[in-house]
């Protein structure tokens, strides 16, 4: 199982797409009557998709897998008593996924699919490679956390006093629940090649005029290289490498394990976070019902 793509839905599409295929670095995967899709350099058809509707929302997070993967999911949603719906064919993706929705206990939609139509990947270092981790804001985190874990066979990394982190591959964490309260998107983080290709995207954005909201820097749970931005359509975007892979033997850590010294949020303290911007930015795309 492997995090594929994020739906989102707001006003003005056309400057969203604009910003993520030009100064962000996506790549055009296509348009239909219904929304434009962007890609990466990976083999997802795609990783994001904008639609137009009068109010920023996130529609789903997509995660794709072998047909083996999606019958667990499905067996354990029936046994929990949660009700699934296919996902929509009208929609006519890019890679014409089939699969099913999934309703997390806050209202958060979760898509898991299988694409029929797999595509080549791109070989552009200065490009993102796909999306690596979607943190979501929760009003229960560990409500949240305990359904990723049961129902969706997703396995616990860390815990800090301000999130869990979920992984589903060898990836450190493919989901985030973050303890603010309210139901939301919280960041979309891209995977870059290398430590010199976030360097190189924080230089590229500073010469279109856009500086990080927080970064360049080091998390702890993860390990993984940081430049946070808050997009012109209103939504965080997180440039990443490095992250950390683990398997089975990793030791779940948490809120005593990752404690900062004072003054300090990151293993570098380079930046500064900008707590205004990033807060309203992190609750602006709230979960909308599926059709």
């Amino acid at each position: 199982m492997r995090l594929r793509s994020v739906e989102l839905e707001m006003p003005r599409p056309g400057a969203a797409v604009d910003f993520l295929e030009g100064a962000w670095g996506l790549l055009d995967a296509g348009k239909t009557r219904n929304a434009s899709y962007l890609r990466a350099t990976g083999d997802h058809p795609y990783v994001m998709a904008i639609s137009d509707a009068p109010q920023p929302a996130i529609r789903s997070v997509t995660f794709s897998g072998v047909q083996k993967e999606l019958e667990g999911i499905r067996a354990r949603a029936t046994q929990a008593g949660i009700l699934l719906s296919a996902c929509a064919a009208e929609l006519d993706e890019p890679g014409a996924p089939a699969g099913f929705r999934i309703v997390g206990p806050e209202g958060q939609c979760f898509r898991f699919v299988t694409d029929r139509e797999p595509v080549a990947r791109v070989n552009d270092p200065d490009r993102p490679i796909g999306l690596t981790h979607v943190p979501i804001n929760a009003a229960d985190a560990d409500a949240c956390t305990q359904f990723a874990l049961d129902v969706l066979g997703f396995r616990l990394s860390d815990r800090t006093k301000l999130m869990d982190f979920v992984r589903c591959d060898s990836t450190h964490h493919a989901l985030a629940f973050v303890r603010t309260g309210v139901c939301a998107l919280h960041h979309m983080a891209f995977e870059m090649q290398d430590l010199d290709a976030v360097m190189r995207a924080v230089g590229r954005l500073r010469d279109a005029g856009i500086t990080p909201a927080w970064g360049p820097g080091r998390h702890g749970p993860g390990n993984n290289v940081f430049a946070y931005y808050v997009a012109p359509f209103g939504a965080v975007l997180e440039y990443t490498s490095e992250i950390e892979r683990v398997d089975d033997s990793y030791k779940v850590g948490g809120p005593d394990d990752w404690k900062w010294p004072p003054g300090r949020i990151d293993h570098w303290g380079l930046s500064k976070r900008d707590d205004e911007r990033l807060h309203a930015a992190e609750r602006s795309f709230r979960f909308r019902s599926p059709s």
